[in-house]
């Protein structure tokens, strides 16, 4: 089984990436083949200097495999490294119909939040389905606001082979409802659009800033609280050990619960849950050429697998003479 999915480097990742994604993804490299990319053209929707890109590109990359990713169990690489991947949404943009983009509630939902519309954010879904479909991927791994979008691909891919014969593997979606929506500081859903993120490599000082500005309410100390509906004890459970947040989670119910006590011990746990990885990133990112030699090994691999795709594609369109 192939197993699928992709990151933005469009600005520091943070704690719902790793948990939506980065976490599951790293997951499965003892148990499918699996195919992990830095998703560079995509972020051109939102970051339009160069060298932030090139920089952000780097960092996603040193992150992932700082927090345990291994280069020789996936295939990893950027996105633009195989640009068999443009050609390819070109061809599905030409039999997506309109009406199947002007649905999604995605492009929509970031308009509302102030970001400025262009055409890729519009077409962003044709992009990650050719991502998908150019490497016959069967599962793709997505937080609860990428459903649609694999509903998008699923539906570009049946209407191409219905058209030219059996050509794209169908992919399925997956999503862990319990990290479908990881909430940022400010309750809404964790963001590198919206600003409330808690990055994953923080210094200490900037950690204990962000973890402390975590949006609670005014409930006293000793009154009862519900944890499913607070922001704070929905980071805290994905960190803390089962125990201890079951132990929580009673003080919430039946009184006891204090949000400065849990925030200082969330800033704690963060603090040791990314200490080995914090120092493997510094390493990584001390020898940039390490990271591009891995990086340009995974383009290799991914193109490798490509081709095929790509060739049959071209002849049945006829683009191929």
């Amino acid at each position: 089984m192939r197993v699928l999915s992709g990151i933005q480097p469009s600005g520091a990742l943070h704690i719902g990436n790793y948990l939506a994604m980065m976490k599951p993804m790293i997951s499965y490299m003892d148990r499918s083949q699996l195919f992990v990319f830095i998703v560079n053209l995509h972020a051109m929707t939102s970051v339009t200097e160069g060298e932030q890109l090139a920089v952000g590109t780097l960092e996603a990359a040193s992150d992932f495999i700082a927090l345990g990713l291994d280069p020789d169990r996936s295939i990893f690489w950027v996105q633009s490294d195989v640009p068999e991947v443009a050609e390819l949404t070109w061809i599905l943009t030409c039999i997506t119909p309109m009406g199947l983009l002007e649905r999604c509630h995605s492009y929509k939902d970031k308009i509302a939040k102030g970001i400025s519309p262009n055409h890729g954010l519009f077409a962003y879904p044709v992009l990650m389905a050719a991502d998908i479909l150019l490497y016959q991927a069967n599962l793709v791994p997505v937080g609860k606001d990428q459903k649609q979008h694999i509903e998008v691909t699923r539906d570009i891919a049946i209407k191409f082979n219905g058209m030219y014969g059996e050509t794209f593997t169908v992919p399925e979606g997956e999503i862990n409802d319990q990290v479908a929506t990881v909430p940022g500081v400010d309750g809404l859903k964790m963001s590198k659009s919206y600003g409330n993120t808690i990055e994953i490599f923080l210094d200490e000082k900037d950690l204990r800033k962000r973890v402390m500005s975590i949006k609670t309410d005014s409930t006293p100390v000793d009154e009862p609280k519900d944890p499913e509906t607070c922001n704070l004890f929905q980071i805290y459970r994905h960190f803390a050990p089962l125990d201890r947040v079951k132990e929580v989670g009673r003080l919430y119910i039946g009184g006891g619960a204090s949000y400065g006590v849990i925030k200082k011990e969330l800033v704690e746990i963060l603090w040791e849950t990314f200490r080995g990885p914090r120092s493997e990133k510094q390493k990584l990112l001390n020898d940039p050429g390490h990271i591009r030699s891995v990086l340009a090994d995974g383009a290799k691999k991914a193109r490798e697998i490509a081709l095929p795709t790509i060739e049959d594609v071209r002849k049945k369109v006829g683009i191929k003479y």
